[in-house]
């Protein structure tokens, strides 16, 4: 029993170990099945709008130059270019780089290919390259709180059809409406897809930055799907089921295209030419017939990856908030973090309440655990007295052993299941906190300035070890004195791990290390008395 109590609990070390490397597992917890019904309009284009146009559609006379244009909001500023009608950068104005006054703000965009920048627009089919050169109406737009303002990129192709890409913004929201317009005022119908194209750099993942776990995000049949660069190094990946959104994203933001009843038909990933990770996103197949026009409707979302932000835009878009095998549980603790904020004003604190509310919520079974391991503990001289006497019988000495557990009230296994149970909810706390926007440069008290980073001087790192090695000596144990001087080893092992991880868990284990003591000093109390 003790070699294999002792085993578990290496096997539990190592688990946690690989979890924290790779950030959780593949696997995503099942989410609720959702219906995408595609949009019933006339003619032959399921899923796309088709607004009545005259026949004769004014033609816009294109430019070969291409200007950027500029749209201001209370969140963000971007910066579009009439090449490919496309988003050039995108700055956020209320998030920096680093924490610190002088940091640059993140800016979204202007990492991707400058060939082909992000939303540019192509069609397969007929004849519009991503690099066409539209005209616009405006050359700045100021979009204020309450306001919604649009930008409209027009480029007529010598074909004899127009395209028509009209922004609509909203002056305190991320999201962006996009509606593709095709015009057709030639003798021939049209026929092919429209697709938006999106880049990123191909090798972005920098070590303790938001680039970490940076890749290509799409959210299809009621699953999230991460690919990272490697995945179509040398041939591109392709999804073409239930898409709802797709797009790229880092630790902390994301760049995506979200479907508007079913305008998003297919998403192929590939390295392109230029060495960058490439998105194309593709509509169902338009037919325009002459005199007639296709509108293909979707939505744009660049901003950062704030649970109430993405849940706000619709499609599932708060699944990008990859939070592993336990996201129900991890969602509700991230929930009631933000709740607790807008009493007490600081996460740490609020990390501080939520441990404690966790540990009166598992303090029955925590107690449970604790006492069995006592109980198991004072039976010890009894078990090892039946070893030697029935050393030479092993059935003879497992009956004995059963009917010691049965005289004294005592359950072998009862010390194991209760912290058991706890796992999900500690891992769930775990990559709520590791990857929660919300910790990004929250400052705690003193010397801690962000919670998402390390503690600069492993202050807390280091208290935290000495608290798990105060709580492992007070801890009952049924294990011979090797065995019991190589646990105490764990809590260096503890201590280093927690070197570099984001000083808001570290407060959270430390916090948990100094309840857990309280509750050990009375639960030996109480089982002396």
């Amino acid at each position: 029993m003790e070699k294999r109590a002792f085993l578990a609990v290496i096997l539990s070390i190592a688990v946690f170990y690989v979890f924290s490397l790779f950030a959780g597992p593949d696997k995503k917890p099942a989410v609720p099945s959702q219906n995408v019904q595609p949009a019933a309009v006339s003619g032959q284009q399921p899923s796309i709008a088709q607004p009545a146009v005259p026949a004769a559609a004014p033609i816009v006379p294109g430019s070969t130059v291409a200007k950027d244009i500029s749209v201001d909001t209370g969140l963000y500023t971007a910066v579009f270019s009439s090449r490919g009608g496309a988003l050039k950068s995108f700055k956020l104005k209320k998030y920096r780089e680093h924490n610190t006054p002088s940091a640059s703000q993140v800016i979204l965009g202007d990492n991707a290919d400058p060939n082909v920048l992000t939303f540019a627009t192509r069609a397969t089919g007929f004849n519009l390259a991503d690099s066409s050169v539209y005209s616009s109406d405006s050359d700045s737009i100021l979009v204020k709180d309450s306001e919604n303002r649009q930008l409209t990129f027009t480029y007529t192709s010598d074909q004899g059809f127009t395209v028509r890409k009209i922004y609509s913004f909203s002056g305190n929201s991320y999201g962006i409406k996009l509606d593709t317009q095709v015009i057709n005022n030639s003798q021939s119908p049209l026929v092919g897809t429209l697709q938006q194209v999106l880049t990123y750099p191909a090798e972005p993942k920098i070590k303790d930055t938001r680039f970490d776990t940076a890749g290509s995000f799409i959210y299809t049949d009621q699953s999230l799907k991460s690919d990272k660069i490697k995945d179509v190094a040398t041939a591109s990946k392709k999804y073409d089921k239930n898409l709802l959104w797709a797009g790229f994203s880092d630790k902390y933001f994301l760049t995506a295209l979200l479907s508007e009843q079913g305008s998003i038909a297919s998403v192929e990933l590939k390295k392109n030419a230029a060495g960058f990770f490439e998105s194309v996103i593709s509509s169902p197949q338009i037919t325009v017939t002459p005199g007639q026009s296709v509108s293909v409707v979707q939505k744009i979302f660049v901003g950062p990856k704030d649970i109430d932000t993405l849940k706000a835009q619709g499609n599932s878009l708060e699944q990008s908030l990859d939070l592993g095998w336990f996201g129900v549980i991890a969602k509700p603790l991230l929930y009631t973090l933000k709740f607790l904020h807008r009493y007490v004003g600081n996460y740490g604190f609020a990390i501080i309440i939520i441990t404690v509310v966790l540990k009166v919520l598992f303090f029955p079974l925590t107690h449970k655990s604790y006492k069995s391991m006592k109980d198991m503990q004072k039976i010890q001289p009894k078990m090892a007295a039946l070893k030697e006497k029935f050393k030479d019988d092993r059935d003879g000495m497992n009956k004995a052993v059963m009917e010691l557990y049965r005289d004294n009230k005592v359950n072998p296994l009862g010390g194991c299941l209760p912290m058991v149970v706890q796992i999900p909810v500690f891992f769930a706390l775990y990559k709520a906190l590791m990857f929660s926007m919300e910790l990004r440069h929250a400052p705690f008290l003193l010397w801690i300035t962000d919670l998402s980073d390390k503690d600069p001087y492993y202050v807390t790192p280091l208290i935290m070890g000495v608290t798990m090695f105060i709580q492992q000596k007070m801890t009952p144990s049924q294990m011979d004195p090797v065995q019991q001087k190589m646990m105490l080893a764990l809590p260096v092992v503890f201590t280093f791990m927690f070197l570099s991880f984001p000083s808001g868990l570290v407060l959270y284990w430390l916090v948990n290390n100094l309840l857990t003591i309280g509750q050990q000093m009375y639960i030996n109390k109480l089982v002396k008395d």
